[in-house]
């Protein structure tokens, strides 16, 4: 039986302290819009679990999809970062 441990130090051959990067944090900050207008999505899903949704429930949720969708295409749109390590895109 081979034990994957002899092959744990050529996995992680990359010291890492445990931080993201500058280049990470800089991807981050410029997928926040969509990752907040996501979690405001799943707010509202989260919210209507429990019953039945109505007209007004159906509403918010098409418009909270609406926002992930905006986001999503302005990200798309965007220029792209040049230089991410890792090839993080």
């Amino acid at each position: 039986m081979n034990t994957i441990l002899a092959l744990h130090a050529a996995v992680t051959a990359v010291a890492a302290d445990g931080e993201p990067s500058a280049a990470e944090l800089d991807e981050i900050e410029r997928e926040m819009p969509l990752i907040l207008a996501e979690v405001d999505e799943l707010d509202v899903r989260i919210a209507v679990l429990d019953r039945t949704p109505t007209e007004l429930d159906a509403r918010r949720i098409r418009r909270a999809r609406r926002r992930v969708l905006e986001a999503r295409r302005q990200m798309a749109n965007a220029p792209a970062a040049s230089g991410l390590a890792g090839g993080a895109a």
